[in-house]
């Protein structure tokens, strides 16, 4: 296999993804915060769901060295990635958050699970069921952190609320960079992630900060508010 490079291939992805989410090293600080001050202490394990090449995981592992950190993933480049170059705190599972199987490799006993950038991929009643798992997974007192395009109530709930911002191109740009750098390196690994989405639904589902409240005291969250917001981007917080 082509060498990956990872270290300068995670740096420029991190690089993308805050010029999506402008306010991420805000939301990581939340995340953080909330969680030491709900559980009173640092969290032993973490759940991270969706989470790509590891960047955020590694952050979190930094942060919390006592703490083993699970990453799902789907796609096998982002995936070679966070296995390569992830923190050895970092356990890398690949599985389809889409598909409720996604946790058993995962299992139980988790203090926070966070899932970034990542709920708009799946359907609703995907989120639901996810939301549901969630809940599962995590011990009496935990904490899930969901953060994702979230309008205000009574904004639009669908893909339009997924259309870029103004100021967004750049970072449409940068994506499409990229992914193109991606293409040209890793050959075989792009042919297997074509495959992989080849067959799945675009789902591009925004709902809103009372949809994910409400579905995340259905799946069984005793309380559920917003952590965090910048723009159109929010962070749901619910409590196990």
């Amino acid at each position: 296999m082509l060498a990956l490079d990872s270290a300068r291939r995670r740096t420029a992805w991190d690089e993308v993804m805050t010029g999506f989410v402008p306010g991420l090293a805000t939301l990581e600080a939340a995340i953080g915060t909330a969680t030491e001050s709900v559980l009173g202490r640092p969290p032993r394990r973490v759940l991270d769901l969706g989470g790509g090449p590891g960047v955020v995981a590694s952050r979190m592992a930094d942060r919390w060295p006592g703490a083993r950190v699970t990453l799902i993933d789907i796609d096998p480049v982002l995936l070679a990635l966070a296995r390569d170059g992830a923190s050895p705190a970092v356990t890398v599972l690949d599985a389809d958050l889409g598909e409720p199987e996604w946790a058993d490799p995962a299992g139980t006993g988790y203090d926070l699970a966070t899932a970034l950038m990542t709920v708009h991929y799946l359907r609703p009643e995907r989120i639901r069921a996810l939301y549901r798992r969630c809940r599962q997974a995590l011990d009496p007192g935990g904490l899930l952190v969901v953060a994702d395009l979230m309008p205000d109530d009574g904004l639009p709930t669908v893909s339009a609320a997924l259309n870029p911002a103004p100021g967004e191109a750049a970072a449409e740009l940068a994506w499409a960079q990229w992914w193109g750098e991606a293409t040209a390196a890793f050959g075989d690994l792009m042919a297997t992630r074509a495959a992989v989405f080849r067959d799945r639904p675009a789902a591009n589902f925004a709902g809103s900060v009372g949809w994910h409240i409400a579905a995340a005291r259905a799946a069984g969250f005793r309380e559920a508010g917003i952590l965090w917001r910048d723009g159109r981007h929010a962070a749901l917080a619910a409590l196990a």
